[in-house]
Protein backbone atom coordinates (compact mmCIF):
# COMPACT_ATOMS: atom_id res chain seq x y z
CA UNK A 1 0.00 0.00 0.00
CA UNK A 2 1.10 3.55 -0.72
CA UNK A 3 0.47 6.38 1.72
CA UNK A 4 0.18 10.16 1.49
CA UNK A 5 -0.13 13.02 3.93
CA UNK A 6 -3.73 14.22 4.10
CA UNK A 7 -3.19 17.92 3.51
CA UNK A 8 -1.96 19.62 6.67
CA UNK A 9 -3.88 17.33 9.05
CA UNK A 10 -0.85 15.29 10.05
CA UNK A 11 -2.74 12.12 9.11
CA UNK A 12 -0.95 9.62 6.88
CA UNK A 13 -3.59 7.94 4.75
CA UNK A 14 -3.57 5.02 2.36
CA UNK A 15 -4.02 6.22 -1.22
CA UNK A 16 -6.81 3.66 -1.59
CA UNK A 17 -9.63 4.21 0.86
CA UNK A 18 -12.84 2.31 1.38
CA UNK A 19 -16.36 3.50 0.69
CA UNK A 20 -19.31 2.12 2.62
CA UNK A 21 -21.65 1.21 -0.25
CA UNK A 22 -21.26 -2.54 0.02
CA UNK A 23 -21.02 -2.88 3.79
CA UNK A 24 -24.72 -3.45 4.37
CA UNK A 25 -24.85 -6.48 2.08
CA UNK A 26 -25.32 -10.01 3.40
CA UNK A 27 -27.37 -8.55 6.27
CA UNK A 28 -24.40 -6.32 7.22
CA UNK A 29 -22.11 -9.35 7.37
CA UNK A 30 -20.01 -7.86 4.58
CA UNK A 31 -18.87 -5.07 6.92
CA UNK A 32 -16.45 -7.20 8.91
CA UNK A 33 -15.25 -9.02 5.79
CA UNK A 34 -14.36 -5.71 4.14
CA UNK A 35 -12.58 -4.39 7.24
CA UNK A 36 -10.63 -7.64 7.59
CA UNK A 37 -9.59 -7.31 3.94
CA UNK A 38 -8.75 -3.62 4.36
CA UNK A 39 -6.44 -4.35 7.29
CA UNK A 40 -4.74 -7.14 5.33
CA UNK A 41 -4.29 -4.88 2.30
CA UNK A 42 -2.96 -1.93 4.31
CA UNK A 43 -6.00 0.29 3.73
CA UNK A 44 -6.38 2.58 6.75
CA UNK A 45 -8.94 5.15 5.55
CA UNK A 46 -12.67 4.77 5.08
CA UNK A 47 -15.73 6.95 4.52
CA UNK A 48 -19.03 6.44 6.31
CA UNK A 49 -21.62 8.79 4.85
CA UNK A 50 -24.55 6.43 5.49
CA UNK A 51 -26.49 7.05 8.72
CA UNK A 52 -28.17 3.62 8.82
CA UNK A 53 -27.89 2.68 12.53
CA UNK A 54 -27.47 -1.01 11.76
CA UNK A 55 -24.58 -0.22 9.42
CA UNK A 56 -22.93 2.10 11.92
CA UNK A 57 -23.26 -0.55 14.63
CA UNK A 58 -21.74 -3.14 12.29
CA UNK A 59 -18.80 -0.81 11.62
CA UNK A 60 -18.41 -0.31 15.37
CA UNK A 61 -18.22 -4.08 15.88
CA UNK A 62 -15.76 -4.44 13.00
CA UNK A 63 -13.49 -1.80 14.55
CA UNK A 64 -13.33 -3.45 17.97
CA UNK A 65 -9.72 -4.05 18.94
CA UNK A 66 -8.35 -2.14 15.95
CA UNK A 67 -9.79 1.37 16.14
CA UNK A 68 -6.28 2.81 16.02
CA UNK A 69 -5.60 1.13 12.68
CA UNK A 70 -8.23 3.13 10.79
CA UNK A 71 -8.88 6.78 10.00
CA UNK A 72 -12.62 7.41 10.15
CA UNK A 73 -14.17 9.95 7.79
CA UNK A 74 -17.80 10.14 8.91
CA UNK A 75 -20.49 12.67 8.17
CA UNK A 76 -22.30 15.33 10.16
CA UNK A 77 -25.77 16.26 8.87
CA UNK A 78 -26.39 12.75 7.55
CA UNK A 79 -29.12 11.40 9.84
CA UNK A 80 -31.64 8.57 10.08
CA UNK A 81 -35.28 9.70 10.12
CA UNK A 82 -38.43 7.62 9.73
CA UNK A 83 -36.37 4.58 8.78
CA UNK A 84 -34.39 6.27 6.01
CA UNK A 85 -31.41 8.49 5.22
CA UNK A 86 -31.92 12.24 5.41
CA UNK A 87 -29.59 15.19 4.89
CA UNK A 88 -30.37 17.82 7.50
CA UNK A 89 -29.33 21.39 8.20
CA UNK A 90 -31.15 21.52 11.51
CA UNK A 91 -28.67 21.99 14.34
CA UNK A 92 -30.47 19.85 16.92
CA UNK A 93 -30.88 16.96 14.47
CA UNK A 94 -27.20 17.25 13.60
CA UNK A 95 -26.18 17.20 17.26
CA UNK A 96 -28.36 14.21 18.03
CA UNK A 97 -27.10 12.37 14.95
CA UNK A 98 -23.50 12.95 15.98
CA UNK A 99 -24.03 11.52 19.46
CA UNK A 100 -25.76 8.47 17.98
CA UNK A 101 -22.86 8.05 15.55
CA UNK A 102 -20.24 8.01 18.29
CA UNK A 103 -22.30 5.59 20.37
CA UNK A 104 -22.93 3.16 17.51
CA UNK A 105 -19.32 3.29 16.30
CA UNK A 106 -18.18 2.76 19.92
CA UNK A 107 -15.51 5.43 19.67
CA UNK A 108 -14.71 8.67 21.44
CA UNK A 109 -13.80 10.64 18.35
CA UNK A 110 -14.04 10.86 14.57
CA UNK A 111 -10.84 11.63 12.68
CA UNK A 112 -12.54 13.68 9.94
CA UNK A 113 -15.99 15.10 10.67
CA UNK A 114 -17.39 15.68 7.19
CA UNK A 115 -20.17 18.28 6.75
CA UNK A 116 -22.36 16.33 4.40
CA UNK A 117 -23.20 17.07 0.76
CA UNK A 118 -23.07 20.81 0.07
CA UNK A 119 -23.54 21.65 -3.62
CA UNK A 120 -25.31 25.03 -3.53
CA UNK A 121 -24.17 28.47 -2.35
CA UNK A 122 -27.40 28.90 -0.43
CA UNK A 123 -26.77 25.59 1.30
CA UNK A 124 -23.29 26.68 2.37
CA UNK A 125 -24.77 29.90 3.77
CA UNK A 126 -27.31 27.83 5.67
CA UNK A 127 -24.52 25.68 7.12
CA UNK A 128 -22.82 28.86 8.34
CA UNK A 129 -25.94 30.69 9.52
CA UNK A 130 -27.64 27.70 11.21
CA UNK A 131 -24.66 26.99 13.42
CA UNK A 132 -23.57 23.78 11.70
CA UNK A 133 -20.06 25.06 10.99
CA UNK A 134 -19.74 26.46 14.52
CA UNK A 135 -20.84 23.09 15.90
CA UNK A 136 -18.14 21.35 13.87
CA UNK A 137 -15.58 23.80 15.25
CA UNK A 138 -16.81 23.15 18.80
CA UNK A 139 -16.43 19.41 18.28
CA UNK A 140 -12.89 19.94 17.03
CA UNK A 141 -12.01 22.12 20.02
CA UNK A 142 -13.31 19.34 22.28
CA UNK A 143 -11.32 16.69 20.43
CA UNK A 144 -14.44 14.80 19.43
CA UNK A 145 -13.58 15.31 15.79
CA UNK A 146 -9.95 15.86 14.90
CA UNK A 147 -10.44 17.66 11.58
CA UNK A 148 -13.30 19.40 9.77
CA UNK A 149 -14.29 18.24 6.31
CA UNK A 150 -16.93 18.98 3.69
CA UNK A 151 -18.29 16.88 0.82
CA UNK A 152 -19.33 18.52 -2.43
CA UNK A 153 -19.67 18.05 -6.19
CA UNK A 154 -19.62 21.79 -7.00
CA UNK A 155 -16.16 23.38 -7.38
CA UNK A 156 -17.36 26.94 -6.71
CA UNK A 157 -19.13 25.99 -3.48
CA UNK A 158 -16.24 23.78 -2.41
CA UNK A 159 -13.69 26.55 -3.01
CA UNK A 160 -15.73 29.05 -1.02
CA UNK A 161 -16.00 26.61 1.88
CA UNK A 162 -12.27 25.91 1.79
CA UNK A 163 -11.34 29.60 1.70
CA UNK A 164 -13.94 30.87 4.19
CA UNK A 165 -14.82 27.97 6.45
CA UNK A 166 -11.64 26.46 7.80
CA UNK A 167 -12.28 23.20 5.94
CA UNK A 168 -9.28 20.87 6.29
CA UNK A 169 -10.42 17.93 4.17
CA UNK A 170 -12.57 18.09 1.05
CA UNK A 171 -14.43 15.07 -0.28
CA UNK A 172 -14.92 15.78 -3.98
CA UNK A 173 -15.92 13.95 -7.16
CA UNK A 174 -12.87 13.61 -9.41
CA UNK A 175 -12.54 11.84 -12.75
CA UNK A 176 -11.56 12.91 -16.28
CA UNK A 177 -15.16 13.29 -17.44
CA UNK A 178 -16.52 15.21 -14.46
CA UNK A 179 -13.48 17.49 -14.66
CA UNK A 180 -14.76 18.83 -17.98
CA UNK A 181 -18.10 19.93 -16.57
CA UNK A 182 -18.75 23.48 -15.32
CA UNK A 183 -20.02 24.08 -11.80
CA UNK A 184 -23.68 23.28 -11.30
CA UNK A 185 -25.89 23.09 -8.24
CA UNK A 186 -27.64 20.05 -9.74
CA UNK A 187 -25.31 17.10 -9.19
CA UNK A 188 -27.21 15.00 -11.72
CA UNK A 189 -25.74 17.13 -14.51
CA UNK A 190 -22.39 15.46 -13.90
CA UNK A 191 -23.66 12.26 -15.48
CA UNK A 192 -26.45 13.65 -17.67
CA UNK A 193 -25.90 12.31 -21.18
CA UNK A 194 -26.86 15.67 -22.71
CA UNK A 195 -24.01 17.37 -20.83
CA UNK A 196 -21.55 15.41 -22.95
CA UNK A 197 -23.17 16.10 -26.32
CA UNK A 198 -20.72 17.10 -29.01
CA UNK A 199 -17.02 17.43 -28.23
CA UNK A 200 -15.72 18.77 -24.91
CA UNK A 201 -12.29 20.32 -24.60
CA UNK A 202 -10.01 20.73 -21.55
CA UNK A 203 -10.61 20.80 -17.84
CA UNK A 204 -13.16 23.21 -16.39
CA UNK A 205 -11.12 26.14 -14.98
CA UNK A 206 -13.14 26.25 -11.75
CA UNK A 207 -12.20 22.64 -11.03
CA UNK A 208 -8.55 23.27 -11.82
CA UNK A 209 -8.57 26.30 -9.52
CA UNK A 210 -10.24 24.32 -6.73
CA UNK A 211 -7.55 21.63 -6.79
CA UNK A 212 -4.80 24.22 -6.85
CA UNK A 213 -6.40 26.24 -4.03
CA UNK A 214 -6.58 23.11 -1.89
CA UNK A 215 -2.94 22.34 -2.65
CA UNK A 216 -1.88 25.87 -1.74
CA UNK A 217 -3.90 25.93 1.49
CA UNK A 218 -2.94 22.44 2.63
CA UNK A 219 -6.44 21.00 2.29
CA UNK A 220 -6.42 17.28 1.56
CA UNK A 221 -8.84 15.92 -1.04
CA UNK A 222 -10.48 12.52 -0.68
CA UNK A 223 -12.00 11.39 -3.96
CA UNK A 224 -15.47 10.00 -4.54
CA UNK A 225 -16.82 8.74 -7.87
CA UNK A 226 -13.39 8.11 -9.38
CA UNK A 227 -15.02 5.50 -11.62
CA UNK A 228 -18.12 7.61 -12.33
CA UNK A 229 -20.32 5.01 -10.65
CA UNK A 230 -18.68 2.39 -12.87
CA UNK A 231 -19.62 4.16 -16.12
CA UNK A 232 -16.02 5.06 -16.99
CA UNK A 233 -15.08 1.37 -16.91
CA UNK A 234 -17.57 0.59 -19.70
CA UNK A 235 -17.10 1.69 -23.32
CA UNK A 236 -20.87 1.55 -23.74
CA UNK A 237 -21.66 3.73 -20.72
CA UNK A 238 -18.66 6.07 -20.62
CA UNK A 239 -19.48 9.69 -21.60
CA UNK A 240 -16.09 9.80 -23.30
CA UNK A 241 -17.08 7.11 -25.77
CA UNK A 242 -14.30 4.78 -24.56
CA UNK A 243 -13.47 2.90 -21.39
CA UNK A 244 -10.73 3.42 -18.84
CA UNK A 245 -9.40 0.79 -16.48
CA UNK A 246 -9.73 1.08 -12.71
CA UNK A 247 -5.97 1.66 -12.46
CA UNK A 248 -6.16 4.52 -14.95
CA UNK A 249 -9.04 6.17 -13.10
CA UNK A 250 -7.21 5.91 -9.79
CA UNK A 251 -3.96 7.21 -11.28
CA UNK A 252 -5.76 10.17 -12.86
CA UNK A 253 -7.38 11.15 -9.56
CA UNK A 254 -4.14 10.78 -7.59
CA UNK A 255 -2.29 13.01 -10.05
CA UNK A 256 -4.61 15.99 -9.36
CA UNK A 257 -3.18 18.60 -6.98
CA UNK A 258 -4.04 18.05 -3.29
CA UNK A 259 -5.54 14.58 -3.77
CA UNK A 260 -4.52 12.09 -1.07
CA UNK A 261 -7.08 9.27 -1.09
CA UNK A 262 -9.32 7.60 -3.66
CA UNK A 263 -12.36 6.11 -1.94
CA UNK A 264 -13.16 2.90 -3.78
CA UNK A 265 -16.64 1.50 -3.46
CA UNK A 266 -16.60 -2.27 -2.98
CA UNK A 267 -19.47 -4.73 -2.71
CA UNK A 268 -17.15 -7.71 -2.33
CA UNK A 269 -13.68 -8.40 -0.98
CA UNK A 270 -12.61 -9.13 -4.54
CA UNK A 271 -13.60 -5.63 -5.66
CA UNK A 272 -11.64 -4.07 -2.80
CA UNK A 273 -8.62 -6.19 -3.69
CA UNK A 274 -8.87 -5.07 -7.31
CA UNK A 275 -8.71 -1.41 -6.25
CA UNK A 276 -5.84 -2.04 -3.85
CA UNK A 277 -3.96 -3.82 -6.66
CA UNK A 278 -3.31 -0.34 -8.07
CA UNK A 279 -0.37 -0.12 -5.67
CA UNK A 280 1.28 -3.11 -7.35
CA UNK A 281 0.51 -1.95 -10.89
CA UNK A 282 3.40 -0.86 -13.10
CA UNK A 283 3.62 2.47 -14.87
CA UNK A 284 2.14 1.06 -18.07
CA UNK A 285 -0.97 -0.17 -16.26
CA UNK A 286 -1.40 3.20 -14.53
CA UNK A 287 -0.86 5.26 -17.66
CA UNK A 288 -4.02 7.19 -18.48
CA UNK A 289 -2.56 9.69 -20.93
CA UNK A 290 -2.74 7.61 -24.10
CA UNK A 291 -6.31 6.59 -23.29
CA UNK A 292 -7.39 10.17 -22.62
CA UNK A 293 -5.70 11.41 -25.77
CA UNK A 294 -7.63 8.85 -27.83
CA UNK A 295 -11.11 9.59 -26.45
CA UNK A 296 -13.41 10.20 -29.43
CA UNK A 297 -15.61 12.82 -27.75
CA UNK A 298 -13.20 14.56 -25.37
CA UNK A 299 -10.01 16.47 -26.11
CA UNK A 300 -7.30 18.05 -24.01
CA UNK A 301 -5.40 20.61 -26.07
CA UNK A 302 -2.27 22.21 -24.67
CA UNK A 303 -3.29 21.34 -21.12
CA UNK A 304 -0.77 19.61 -18.85
CA UNK A 305 -2.35 16.52 -17.26
CA UNK A 306 0.69 15.78 -15.01
CA UNK A 307 0.98 12.38 -16.68
CA UNK A 308 4.82 12.53 -16.98
CA UNK A 309 4.88 11.24 -20.54
CA UNK A 310 7.39 14.03 -21.14
CA UNK A 311 9.98 12.13 -19.06
CA UNK A 312 12.81 11.37 -19.05
CA UNK A 313 14.33 14.83 -19.32
CA UNK A 314 18.04 14.79 -20.31
CA UNK A 315 18.65 17.36 -17.55
CA UNK A 316 16.60 15.30 -15.06
CA UNK A 317 13.97 18.04 -14.58
CA UNK A 318 10.63 16.78 -13.27
CA UNK A 319 8.59 18.65 -15.86
CA UNK A 320 5.24 17.64 -14.34
CA UNK A 321 6.22 18.98 -10.89
CA UNK A 322 7.63 22.24 -12.28
CA UNK A 323 4.45 22.75 -14.30
CA UNK A 324 2.22 21.98 -11.32
CA UNK A 325 4.02 24.55 -9.16
CA UNK A 326 3.89 27.06 -12.01
CA UNK A 327 0.11 26.63 -12.23
CA UNK A 328 -0.22 27.03 -8.46
CA UNK A 329 1.74 30.29 -8.57
CA UNK A 330 -0.15 31.66 -11.59
CA UNK A 331 -3.49 30.96 -9.93
CA UNK A 332 -2.56 33.35 -7.13
CA UNK A 333 -0.87 36.00 -9.22
CA UNK A 334 2.09 35.67 -6.87
CA UNK A 335 4.28 32.92 -5.48
CA UNK A 336 2.84 31.66 -2.18
CA UNK A 337 5.45 30.69 0.41
CA UNK A 338 4.45 27.02 0.40
CA UNK A 339 4.70 26.82 -3.39
CA UNK A 340 8.06 28.61 -3.39
CA UNK A 341 9.47 26.18 -0.82
CA UNK A 342 8.16 23.10 -2.65
CA UNK A 343 9.70 24.36 -5.87
CA UNK A 344 12.96 25.13 -4.10
CA UNK A 345 13.50 21.55 -2.91
CA UNK A 346 13.09 20.06 -6.39
CA UNK A 347 16.48 18.55 -7.32
CA UNK A 348 16.40 20.29 -10.72
CA UNK A 349 14.76 23.55 -11.79
CA UNK A 350 13.39 25.16 -14.92
CA UNK A 351 16.54 27.22 -15.52
CA UNK A 352 18.34 23.97 -16.30
CA UNK A 353 16.11 23.37 -19.35
CA UNK A 354 18.24 23.30 -22.50
CA UNK A 355 15.19 23.82 -24.75
CA UNK A 356 15.85 20.61 -26.67
CA UNK A 357 12.14 19.97 -27.15
CA UNK A 358 12.38 16.20 -26.69
CA UNK A 359 9.66 16.38 -24.03
CA UNK A 360 7.22 18.00 -26.44
CA UNK A 361 7.59 15.17 -28.94
CA UNK A 362 6.32 12.79 -26.24
CA UNK A 363 3.44 14.90 -24.86
CA UNK A 364 0.05 13.42 -25.87
CA UNK A 365 -1.69 16.77 -25.30
CA UNK A 366 0.44 19.19 -27.27
CA UNK A 367 1.63 21.19 -24.24
CA UNK A 368 4.13 23.99 -24.95
CA UNK A 369 6.57 22.65 -22.37
CA UNK A 370 9.55 24.79 -23.40
CA UNK A 371 7.48 27.95 -22.97
CA UNK A 372 6.31 26.68 -19.56
CA UNK A 373 9.93 26.22 -18.49
CA UNK A 374 10.77 29.77 -19.59
CA UNK A 375 7.76 31.09 -17.70
CA UNK A 376 8.73 29.11 -14.58
CA UNK A 377 12.13 30.82 -14.65
CA UNK A 378 10.40 34.20 -14.88
CA UNK A 379 8.03 33.34 -12.01
CA UNK A 380 10.44 31.59 -9.63
CA UNK A 381 13.69 33.27 -10.70
CA UNK A 382 15.58 30.07 -11.51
Amino acid sequence: MEFRELGNTGLRASVIGMGCEGMSEDNYGMTKELFDAAERLGINYFDLYAPDPQLRAAVGRALQGRRDKFIIQSHLCSVWKNGQYCRTRKLEETKKGFEEMLSLLDTDFIDVGMIHYCDAMGDWEEIVNNGILDFAKELKAEGRIRHIGLSSHNPLVAERAVVEGGIEVLMFSVNPCYDLQPANEDVEQLWNEDAYAGTLTNMDPDRQRLYETCQRMGVGITVMKAFGGGDLLSAELSPAGAALTANQCIAYALSRPAVSVVLAGAHTVRELEESAAYCDADDAARDYAAALASFPRIHWEGHCMYCSHCAPCPEKISVADVTKFLHLAKTQGEVPETVREHYKVLPHHAEECIQCGTCETRCPFGVAIRENMKEAVRVFGY
